[in-house]
């Protein structure tokens, strides 16, 4: 097994020192695991991606931009179960590609962490797919528009690069969670963000658990204070900053098949939270399916973290996941079985 040692990274942008000392407060209590076993969440990934599986090489810290954080790690098979070169839009089973988004309140988190990658990397890139996750720039160094140019940019680089790790620039599904969800969702309802970076088509997007699908609704509701530290007090500022608003109002008379249809979306919330978390999702999915895309929600009784960290395990939850990813693409699905 071959491993290269990440280098970590940290920088920083705030509208004052206490709101980002709140947001990484409320960032450490969501990000806290509710079983015991995750507790060894510290201890490198490299050592903690399952003996049993296949081998995996992890690549680590490899550049899409000149910021220390603007650094992907890439999982990949040892002995490629895909084609060495794939080229876009072929059909000849060219591995699929995993991007992660990772969570933290949009001020802290990182690509290597175990809840991020760990069970993920130990299903799927057995079964062919390259899985990368992300590193962006952080609060207060970025605001949430700068990291969402961040997650379009790490995509477009990730699209770039498919074919020489064997994997096909067509097939990328992005996932990301908590506040990476909202980066994630930002990223697929916005095109500008898309556009500026390059990153061409991908086919569709995991959003887990963000309850900032919707950032003016949540802004003016009662809502924790760290969202003050992120968000600020602007309403063109939540506007564009929200998922929800990147698709466009329907002028009267125009039909979704007139407007840009996003693209598929799985929205997973957790059902234990307390501050709407789902209610957003089911919003959200009647937006999109109102802009003539293709939306579901999967509840999920699990934790905030449990909901990234449970992931990729044996059981129901996994499998409708993957059910999702299966639909969007045959070659993908031949990738899940």
């Amino acid at each position: 097994m071959i491993w290269f040692a990440p280098r970590q990274g940290r920088s920083a942008r705030a509208p004052a020192v206490a709101a980002a000392a709140a947001v990484a407060a409320m960032a450490a209590l969501l990000l806290l695991p509710s079983r015991p076993a995750l507790a060894q969440a510290d201890v490198p990934a490299a050592s903690r991606i399952r003996t049993a599986a296949p081998p995996v090489q992890k690549v680590a810290d490899v550049p899409y931009g000149p910021d220390r954080r603007q650094r992907v790690d890439v999982y990949l098979p040892t002995v490629p179960t895909v084609p060495a070169v794939a080229s876009p839009g072929s059909q000849g089973g060219a591995a699929p590609v995993l991007l992660i988004v990772h969570g933290g309140a949009w001020s802290m988190g990182d690509k290597a962490h175990g809840r991020v990658v760990e069970e993920k990397v130990a299903r799927w890139v057995p079964r062919g797919w390259v899985v990368v996750s992300a590193n962006y720039r952080l609060l207060p160094a970025a605001d949430v528009l700068q990291q969402a140019q961040d997650v379009a940019s790490a995509l477009a680089f990730v699209q770039r690069s498919a074919a020489q790790w064997g994997a096909d620039a067509s097939r990328v599904v992005l996932m990301g969670h908590s506040a990476g969800a909202h980066l994630a969702a930002l990223v697929s309802t916005s095109p500008v963000h898309a556009q500026q970076a390059g990153a061409r088509p991908w086919l569709g997007t995991v959003a887990l658990d963000s309850a900032a699908l919707d950032v003016p609704a949540l802004m003016q509701a009662r809502h924790a204070a760290f969202y003050d530290g992120v968000f600020g007090a602007d309403p063109a500022f939540w506007r564009a900053a929200s998922p929800a608003h990147g698709l466009p109002e329907l002028p009267p008379g125009a039909t979704a098949s007139s407007q840009r249809v996003p693209v598929p979306f799985l929205l997973v919330c957790s059902t234990l939270r307390s501050d709407g978390a789902c209610r957003q999702s089911d919003a959200m999915a009647r937006r999109l399916q109102a802009h003539g895309g293709r939306a579901e929600v999967l509840p999920q009784a699990l934790s905030h973290g449990d909901i990234n960290a449970r992931l990729g395990l044996e059981g129901d939850y996994t499998r409708a996941v993957e059910a999702f990813m299966a639909s969007l693409d045959a070659v993908v699905a031949q990738h899940l079985r």
